[in-house]
């Protein structure tokens, strides 16, 4: 149950004095999920983005240029359009001891004009002076003013995010209604910690937040914005402990192999296991060894060699007579990893199979009884493994290939096909240090910083879209030698329809110069539709495969050489580097061209400029998420991830380090949250809506 206390801030936004029916579904629509009611909190969390300044009241002559002001002015005409002039501006001349300025309304309320500026009058009127034809004007005043008015005019004023049709003013109000309903909440935070970084309480770090007294009242690193980001980041960190504390107590069982499968696997390789896929197996296989539950996180670049960890991972597991299970995302992914798997795992005597959601009934069947019977000791397949009745004779562990792509619930799903079973969590997407801390700090973590020997150096360079004509005679000149190549099409507004037809179009273009030599590839396909064009590809049937981005990318094909990206500007840079990573799996040259439309945003430049200087993914993925921020690029809204609302993980991390050090302290000394501190801890994680975490702790 959530504490009282909360009550005012959980009330809808439609509730508060001055929104009414009209504006009340605007205000959902700015705060709420999709198909859910804004609430008061939603609102408090929806802060500032910039500040209007009225505190400069210089006269006319004074008055900066292209900068908001307040002048004090006496109205010494108007300028009313008439006639055939009807649609001119409605003009006022107002003027000081110093000078004079021309107030210009473009479709103006004539009456308004009159009764807001009778000639005259003095007024105080706040908005931008600027020069036309050598003469000042002021377009649209915001504020027209007279004494009383004046004596009611804040000095700065709150610019907060809108969506179409609400006006400013109404979330300013409500705002203001908002604050005055936050109740005095019990002190979470540790006292030292706000004493040691100059932090005020929750409720004042609020108020400052939504009255900001300057531009830098703005800024992330404004003790008020600082007090919040933490608060955020420590019921994160919190959930997140308290989630990994139930997993850790968990009990497991110990699948301590003797090593003569992974062994005998390890021996046929064709190269040696570098030192990063060393140090993930032994921490593999302590976690294995131990009698707790293991939860870990293997991230590589692409090429680091994730394949052969998991299947030597598997056949520890195997050694000890139990069952393991690898899910892929997609299909293509699923037969690929068994593509692999399989040479690696069945010399060595175990027995693969895979299990899609495209198997004849009679086949699905026959493999369910088999994995029932134990007959196969390694299953590799897409969600099919935790939909339906398959069962497993001892599912020891789960291998989750693209965590990101699947819900939480997925991944628990396949570890309760089970009892005790290990998970092993992979990823091809270098996540930054400070998003693993937040999306994945429930896992223990593993990265395969370094590449297996042989990979070639991809060259990349980027060109403007004039230039496509080059490209294509460079890609004919290429093909005729052998080579194969990926043409991948722009995203299009995220509209797959819109997509498709870009993709259509590009290889109805490229069949002019290379004939049936192109191969089409995209979403709208159906599964065997898909194989079979990447099937084509990857005998070298098709030369060119043109597709989609919404085409998975895991595929591998070591003859492709080059790869093609249209409009790279579009594309964010994590998934450039993705797209990039489909060629240098072999051993020939590679290259890869960024072929852009300008001019070039100042993001999109350093997107490219990156990806020509280096290849390294978590250097690469840093820097997406100091261009993106974290939401975007770990698709927050999808994969069911904590997206922040006040805390900003690139300018934040130093305060996401203390929140972590902090959280575990916390759950050392009061694990069960019952102290006084404890209690306010409990309030705190039902304001950020981390319920889960409270449950998990009822649950002992």
């Amino acid at each position: 149950m959530r504490p009282d206390i909360l009550a005012p801030l959980f009330g809808r936004t439609a509730a508060l004095p001055g929104v009414g029916p009209k504006t009340a579904p605007l205000f959902d629509r700015l705060l709420a999920r999709p198909g859910s009611q804004a609430r008061v909190v939603d609102l408090l969390f929806h802060l500032p983005t910039n500040v209007i300044d009225r505190s400069q009241r210089p006269t006319i002559a004074e008055a900066p240029l292209e900068t908001q002001v307040v002048i004090k002015a006496q109205v010494v005409d108007h300028r009313r359009p008439q006639g055939r002039y009807a649609k001119q501006p409605y003009r006022v001349l107002v003027e000081d001891e110093t000078g004079d300025v021309e107030l210009v309304f473009f479709l103006a309320n004539a009456d308004w004009i009159e009764r807001s500026l009778p000639l005259g009058a003095t007024r105080w009127i706040s908005g931008r002076i600027e020069l036309y034809d050598g003469r000042r004007q002021m377009v649209h005043p915001d504020r027209v003013l007279d004494e009383a008015g004046l004596a009611k005019l804040a000095p700065f004023e709150p610019v907060y995010g809108l969506t179409e049709g609400l006006q400013p003013r109404f979330v300013l109000r409500a705002a203001e209604e908002a604050l005055a309903r936050l109740p005095d909440l019990p002190e979470w935070q540790e006292p030292t910690v706000l004493a040691a970084n100059k932090l005020p309480g929750f409720g004042e770090a609020l108020r400052a937040a939504h009255r900001p007294d300057s531009v830098k009242a703005l800024s992330p690193q404004h003790p008020a914005r600082q007090r919040l980001a933490l608060d955020e980041l420590l019921a994160s960190q919190l959930a997140l402990r308290l989630t990994r504390a139930k997993m850790r107590r968990l009990p497991g069982r110990e699948n301590k192999g003797d090593g003569h499968i992974a062994s005998t696997i390890e021996a046929a390789l064709p190269f040696r296991l570098t030192g990063a896929q060393r140090r993930a197996l032994d921490d593999i296989r302590a976690d294995l060894g131990s009698d707790m539950r293991m939860l870990r996180l293997v991230q590589g670049d692409v090429g680091s060699g994730k394949t052969v960890v998991a299947a030597l991972a598997m056949a520890s597991v195997v050694e000890c007579g139990r069952q393991a299970a690898l899910m892929a995302p997609t299909e293509i992914l699923a037969r690929q990893h068994y593509e692999r798997l399989a040479p690696l795992l069945e010399p060595a005597g175990v027995r693969v199979a895979l299990l899609t959601g495209r198997l004849k009934a009679s086949e699905r069947a026959a493999t369910h009884a088999a994995v029932a019977a134990g007959e196969i000791e390694v299953v590799v397949g897409t969600h099919a493994l935790v939909q339906g009745d398959l069962a497993f004779r001892d599912l020891g562990i789960a291998v989750v290939d693209e965590q990101h792509r699947f819900g939480v619930q997925q991944r628990l799903a396949l570890g309760a096909k089970g009892d005790a079973v290990d998970v092993l969590v992979m990823t091809a997407t270098p996540i930054p240090r400070t998003l693993a801390l937040t999306a994945f700090g429930d896992m223990d973590c593993s990265a395969l910083d370094e590449k297996p020997p042989g990979r070639t150096p991809i060259s990349t360079r980027a060109l403007p879209a004039s230039r496509i004509g080059e490209v294509v005679a460079g890609l004919m000149r290429a093909v005729a030698s052998g080579a194969r190549a990926y043409w991948v099409c722009p995203l299009v507004e995220e509209n797959e329809d819109l997509d498709l037809a870009a993709a259509e179009a590009r290889a109805a273009d490229l069949r002019h110069y290379f004939g049936d030599a192109v191969g089409l590839l995209h979403g709208r396909m159906k599964g065997p539709e898909k194989d079979a064009a990447m099937e084509a590809f990857q005998r070298g049937e098709t030369k060119v495969l043109v597709a989609t981005t919404v085409v998975e990318v895991g595929v591998d094909v070591p003859e492709a050489t080059i790869m093609v990206i249209e409009h790279a500007e579009r594309f964010g840079l994590a998934q450039l580097h993705q797209l990039r990573g489909r060629v240098g799996r072999g051993t020939g040259k590679s290259s890869c061209l960024l072929l852009y439309k300008g001019p070039l945003s100042e993001a999109a430049k350093a997107r490219l400029t990156t990806l020509r200087q280096t290849e390294d993914g978590f250097r690469i993925a840093e820097e997406d998420l100091r261009l993106r921020g974290e939401g975007e690029l770990l698709g927050t809204r999808q994969a069911g991830l904590p997206g922040f609302r006040l805390a900003d993980l690139t300018a934040h991390a130093r305060l996401l380090a203390i929140a972590r050090d902090d959280a575990e302290l916390v759950l050392r000394r009061d694990p069960s949250l019952s102290s006084a501190r404890g209690e306010a801890l409990r309030v705190l994680l039902y304001l950020f809506e981390r319920d889960e975490a409270i449950r998990l702790l009822r649950a002992g």
